[in-house]
């Protein structure tokens, strides 16, 4: 009897590339395979949900996740007001505070994912990350890379920079950006590469702080929003994905007190829903548009008072299906929830804040299967008129259905899954 590969997957410290792994794991197993999960802390628990066994890397901070929950939100809290600003100004103010509190992580974790990995044993390692961990080049198998933030992390003259928010016809601005994102994240950077110069792996250009796998990359970038690039990516080593949606349980809409209208579902995301000011003002005009919205808020339902008679507020949901079930979906553009939408054919109204929402957003605009909205600039008036204006949207309803077909018939999970497996089967 052929013994069923055992496949690590190693997601960030993140909801967004966690769940993203749990589509992959999901076909995994149904296609044989032994997914299994290497968990930061503050993450037990989040994969055997799914029915996944977990490792788990060492409580380093005051020893409890609890802890590790409480560093994140701080963290999160104390850069809110640079959310407002615009990529360009982000750079120094939220992006190289964020790549030396990511280099501080991967070198900590360093030996113990080096033990973890020594006692599983992988027959291969799938990478969810935007930071490379030396360990894992080291762990005697293949690994993979999987991008599930926006395809511009993997560089290319025709593709606007990594985190920009630009389109591909801004020079000029793609040209300054990249210069000050290189010059921002030079001391992280530098200290990055000594790191991995003490674990015997080659220094990257600057900017980069992960490299593509000789073995696997997996993109999950949609037919509908990919980018025309100037060097094309070997079809072998870099496998396009059409989303990686992964199964939920069936979700019943709740009543509500107002149970009239489409449905409008609202998520930022696990970090974004700190920012709790911006939810309730939003609340605050949801009240007077005749649709139900179904509002993810976190850990933070106590932050809310006054709810109106159309809203109603969770601390979590199980999203491709409330996402399958709405008219509209308000979202910060994590690639997890851009590509949700798309997969189920539903509009995106993005309202980006950090990270590849900017890209994302953009990218939704450029295709004309969602919009951007900023953050910080609108009114009342703005956003409502907004939100009705996609809801008659009837010529981006039609392009969206025509991706919504694409993505469902080429299962982005499948063919994530199966390549993996053909790598895992080579290598043996």
């Amino acid at each position: 009897m052929t013994v069923s590969p055992t496949i690590a997957l190693f997601p960030e410290a993140g909801f967004g590339a966690g769940l993203n792994c749990v589509g992959i794991a999901q076909e995994l197993r149904h296609q044989g395979a032994n997914p299994v999960f290497i968990c930061h802390p503050g993450f037990t628990g989040v994969f055997a949900e799914y029915g996944f066994k977990e490792y788990h890397l060492p409580q380093r901070l005051k020893n409890s996740a609890e802890a590790v929950e409480d560093y994140w939100q701080g963290f999160i809290t104390t850069h809110l007001p640079h959310f407002n600003l615009t990529p360009l100004e982000q750079l120094p103010t939220y992006v190289a505070p964020t790549w030396e509190a990511i280099v501080d992580t991967a070198i900590a974790v360093e030996n113990d994912l080096g033990a973890l990995l020594d006692r599983i044993k992988p027959d291969a390692v799938l990478l969810d990350n935007v930071i490379m961990f030396p360990a894992i080049a080291k762990a005697g198998c293949p690994w993979v890379r999987i991008v599930s933030c926006a395809e511009t992390e993997i560089p290319d003259p025709a593709v606007p920079p990594y985190l920009s928010g630009l389109d591909g016809d801004d020079a000029t601005g793609r040209v300054a950006f990249k210069k000050a994102y290189d010059r921002h994240t030079r001391t992280s950077h530098a200290r990055y590469n000594e790191f991995r110069k003490k674990r015997g792996a080659a220094a990257l250009p600057p900017g980069l702080f992960l490299e593509p796998s000789p073995s696997l990359n997996l993109l999950l970038a949609p037919t509908a929003v990919r980018h025309d690039r100037e060097n094309q990516l070997s079809a072998e080593q870099f496998v396009f994905l059409e989303g990686c949606v992964r199964q939920e349980a069936p979700f019943e809409i709740p009543d509500f007190p107002v149970n009239d209208g489409p449905m409008i579902y609202i998520s930022f995301g696990s970090l974004g829903a700190i920012d709790t000011d911006l939810i309730r003002r939003m609340i605050d005009v949801f009240a007077t548009i005749p649709a139900r919205f179904l509002v993810n808020v976190g850990g933070f339902e106590d932050s809310y008072e006054h709810i109106p008679d159309n809203v109603h507020l969770g601390n979590w949901f199980p999203q491709p299906s409330v996402v399958a079930q709405s008219a509209l979906f308000i979202h910060h553009g994590g690639n997890n929830s851009f590509c949700e939408a798309l997969f189920h054919g539903v509009p995106s109204l993005v309202m980006p804040y950090c990270w590849d929402g900017h890209d994302n957003a953009r990218r939704a605009e450029v295709k004309g299967v969602g919009r951007r909205f900023d953050r910080a600039n609108w009114t009342a008036r703005s956003l409502r008129s907004e939100i009705l204006s996609l809801l008659n949207d009837d010529d981006m309803r039609v392009r969206l259905k025509a991706v919504s077909h694409q993505m469902q018939r080429h299962s982005g999970t499948q063919r994530a899954a199966q390549s993996v497996l053909d790598l895992v089967a080579k290598n043996r």
